[in-house]
């Protein structure tokens, strides 16, 4: 259990100072960058990737019928 903790232990570390390089890199705040990250492009690939599986789906079976 030490381990699992641990681990996401490491990984929060991570991805906070990951955010904090951004914030850095880009002159913008943390919290700005949180806003971006989580709030518009997180839920966006969520949406945009069943969509993109659906469409894809779509082609192959289309391929599939024209041959």
């Amino acid at each position: 259990m030490n381990l699992i903790i641990h681990i996401f232990h490491q990984v929060y570390n991570y991805c906070t100072d990951l955010i904090i390089n951004l914030a850095n890199m880009t002159g913008l705040s943390y919290y700005e960058i949180n806003f971006i990250v989580f709030i518009l492009i997180y839920p966006t690939l969520l949406i945009l990737a069943p969509a993109l599986y659906l469409f894809q789906k779509r082609r192959l079976k289309n391929l599939k019928n024209a041959n």
